[in-house]
């Protein structure tokens, strides 16, 4: 298969000044423990090993008994509740709802068996002169003074590929062979959030960090030397590693321009800028260490955010940017996001999902589906989208959503209320805000997912979110060729192309032969090279190494660069490129 992109899969951050921190294989990290607990005396020891969800608990297990040798081995699996009561307690979060749920309040310690919590301590405290492990989820709280404090991470792509092999258990739970999106929406509403805190609190005291996100060539790094990689990524441009999944409407384009697997029947998501979903990896010499690229928001958030934006949304990463490919594919469903007050009321999220479609590429039949038509009766279309789910019988949308022809370089923009779908044949950049999963489908045409079950709806969800003032005259004049010069240079142009006044993100275009100044405006930005084959991205000041990015990359500057300028590099000197840039608006 030919391959029209020199798209980079795995970006890394070089980190500078610590090339020997990190070792690989079991056998490297046990000589690097051992090594740890020598200088540490004769006096008793203990090693707290703190999991996130996901990590493979028992290869775990027989690593840290053949490289330590402990005289006390602990797994904290069998210090939490019974399942019953992790079950009714979670219950509130978790939900009956197949996908929907509440990100949860709850702590380790809620999960956790207060009394088997607290013999387990006076076990350890009892052992003289020798060697202690706890390891697993939780670990942390048993032992919150360790020797050496051992954090292994996990992404999340691969804790979803776990999953979907029936290789995890969720915390507390014994459900390797529950449905997979059961054990994602635990994960996402509970353990996650749970994990997350846990991580938090321990970041600044790691004395090691373990990647088994490959569980055959496992890495250790310094703990020094992971806080030093996310200081270092947080004043220079970087990218996250993209992460492709098929879908039920799938299409093709990205699998041609980005060369990937030719066995996968499509790809329907890249996921090029979620923290929340994507890994970062850090490059210790030669070697790749791979961890969430959350872990930076949380460590770095002024740094990467800046102030106003950490101020308003913590440490969240509040810009998303995704691909949608259609191509050659199928409609996506038929959706609507929540408005803000629902989803503050039901969810308990702060913010909800506006977003954008920004067309890279269109088929001459390329469409997208936005707002609803003039003149449409709401409670027909309602018992029409009923009874299609009730009874399989085919919804048009048709006669009821305007669909708006969609050609390269096109801006649709989608706040939330407004029914929208991207049609077949066309390659969308998504931006939007990061509310995580509030999608809810009023129509599916039908599909089943890949595992051959009916795509679940969220009707009820859905109509008590529709705008139905938004019609075709006005999605035309508001949502629609929203594009205005803003400034203009030697060899580039600036246009706003939106967002939508309800929506706090501002997204810029830039077309340009030559060099192009930037400001991040002390909130962090996020980029796209949306036309031509390789750009560079430098510092006047020369602070950060210049930064090669091609076609169809997306990027993020933190705020904490400053100024910095892109240009066209490589096959691309002296041709017309152009990027989108989106940042969060502080001020009106």
């Amino acid at each position: 298969m030919k391959l029209t992109s020199k798209f980079n899969k795995a970006p890394f951050v070089p980190v500078h000044g610590m090339e020997q921190a990190c070792v690989t294989g079991w056998q490297a990290i046990g000589r690097e423990l051992r090594q740890a607990l020598d200088q540490k005396g004769d006096h008793r020891k203990v090693v707290v090993v703190e999991t996130y969800q996901g990590v493979h608990g028992d290869a775990l297990r027989s690593a840290l008994q053949e490289l330590l040798q402990p005289e006390l081995l602990m797994d904290t699996a069998q210090l939490f509740r019974e399942e019953a009561e992790i079950r009714a307690i979670t219950q509130p979060d978790v939900t009956d709802d197949r996908v929907f749920g509440y990100l949860t309040r709850l702590n380790m310690e809620d999960l956790m068996d207060a009394g088997k919590t607290e013999r387990a301590r006076k076990r350890t405290e009892e052992l003289a002169g020798s060697l202690a492990v706890i390891f697993g989820a939780g670990a942390y709280l048993v032992w919150t003074d360790p020797d050496l404090l051992v954090y292994a991470d996990m992404a999340r792509w691969e804790i979803q590929q776990r999953m979907r092999n029936n290789q995890v258990n969720n915390l507390g739970i014994h459900n390797l062979e529950e449905e997979t999106e059961w054990k994602y929406k635990r994960g996402f509403f509970v353990d996650w959030r749970i994990c997350d805190r846990v991580k938090k609190k321990t970041m600044a005291r790691w004395d090691y960090v373990l990647d088994t996100n490959d569980p055959v060539n496992p890495k250790m790094a310094t703990g020094e030397a992971v806080r030093e990689g996310l200081r270092q990524a947080s004043v220079r441009p970087f990218s996250v590693v993209p992460f492709f999944d098929p879908g039920p409407w799938g299409g093709q384009w990205m699998k041609e321009k980005f060369g990937l697997r030719e066995e996968t029947e499509n790809f329907a998501w890249c996921f090029n800028c979620i923290p929340e979903e994507n890994s970062l990896l850090l490059g210790f010499g030669e070697t790749r260490f791979e961890i969430p690229s959350i872990n930076l928001v949380f460590y770095r958030p002024e740094a990467l955010l800046g102030d106003p934006v950490h101020a308003r949304f913590g440490d969240e990463f509040p810009i998303r940017f995704d691909f949608l490919d259609t191509m050659a594919g199928g409609n996506l469903s038929l959706q609507v996001h929540p408005l803000t007050e629902y989803i503050q009321e039901k969810f308990g999220m702060h913010y909800t999902q506006d977003e954008s479609y920004y067309l890279m590429d269109a088929a001459p039949d390329g469409s997208v589906f936005l707002g609803l038509k003039e003149g449409i009766d709401p409670e027909r279309m309602v018992r029409e989208l009923k009874r299609a789910e009730r009874e399989g019988t085919p919804f048009e949308p048709e006669k009821y959503v305007e669909n708006f022809p969609a050609a390269k370089h096109d801006h649709f923009l989608i706040p939330a209320g407004t029914v929208h779908c991207s049609g077949r044949n066309g390659m969308v950049l998504e931006i939007s805000a990061t509310p995580y999963i509030f999608t809810f489908k009023l129509y599916d045409w039908g599909r089943n997912d890949l595992n051959g079950k009916p795509r679940p709806l969220h009707l009820d969800h859905g109509v008590n979110n529709i705008r139905w003032d938004r019609t075709t005259d006005w999605t035309r004049k508001n949502l629609t060729g929203r594009v205005e010069k803003m400034a203009e240079g030697e060899g580039w142009v600036e246009e706003r192309t939106g967002l939508h006044e309800r929506e706090f993100i501002e997204t810029r275009r830039h077309w340009f032969t030559g060099k192009v100044p930037h400001h991040t405006g002390g909130g962090v930005n996020v980029m796209t090279l949306v036309e031509g084959e390789e750009a560079i991205i430098e510092s006047p000041a020369g602070a950060f190494e210049p930064f090669i990015v091609h076609y169809a990359e997306t990027f993020i500057v933190p705020a904490a660069v400053g100024a910095f300028t892109v240009r066209p590099h490589g096959a691309a000197e002296g041709k017309q490129c152009a990027t989108v840039k989106a940042f969060v608006r502080t001020h009106p």
